[in-house]
């Protein structure tokens, strides 16, 4: 079992030793029911016939909501992208899920990406922005620059700012994050 939990991302020894313990613990009841979850999670959930995004149904509940702009999207690498924006309560457009990043190293290709549904999707519908909010790493800024070449053509493509934290220090930002925070710098609202 330790074994199991240690291929989780995150997860080391000292936690996944942690884990199983705990588990040992529980009543056999509460065991049963955390299988069953997992097992029926990885049966039921799957992609977004739109979006990609992970989802129970064959369409999400994000690009199912009537409520959303559908003239706005925003383009992330992970499902987990979707689930950070989704908390702030900041975005209420529609989203689409890449899938990962370009990375040759890694051997991941554009081919490999849901880019080419993107692409589709946008010249297809009277979509006004898409922003792209992929992490500002080597392989997440060619991702974001491959994209936004494609889309350019079809609608107003934007990316998210890239800066400090709240409560970072000036001195500990690397030059990359201090440049990003300088490029996406706007006016004071008093």
């Amino acid at each position: 079992m330790i074994e199991q939990l240690q291929n989780l991302p995150g997860v080391g020894p000292k936690t996944a030793q942690r884990l199983a313990l705990h588990i040992l613990k529980q009543p056999e009841n509460q065991v049963q029911a955390l299988a069953k979850a997992i097992v029926e999670a990885k049966k039921q959930v799957g992609l977004c016939s739109v979006c990609f995004h992970l989802s129970a149904e064959s369409v999400c509940e994000i690009c199912r909501n009537q409520n959303r702009d559908n003239q706005s999207i925003c383009v992330v690498a992970d499902s987990r992208d979707v689930i950070a924006l989704e908390k702030t309560r900041e975005y209420g457009g529609k989203y689409h899920v890449l899938g990962g990043v370009i990375s040759p190293m890694d051997g991941i290709s554009p081919e490999q990406l849901n880019i080419n549904p993107l692409v589709k999707r946008v010249s297809q519908q009277s979509v006004k922005e898409v922003i792209l909010a992929i992490s500002p790493s080597v392989e997440g800024e060619t991702t974001t620059l491959y994209v936004g070449r494609l889309l350019k053509p079809f609608t107003k493509v934007t990316r998210i700012a890239f800066g400090l934290p709240m409560g970072g220090d000036l001195e500990y930002a690397d030059e990359v994050t201090l440049a990003r925070a300088l490029e996406g710098r706007r006016e004071l609202d008093t």
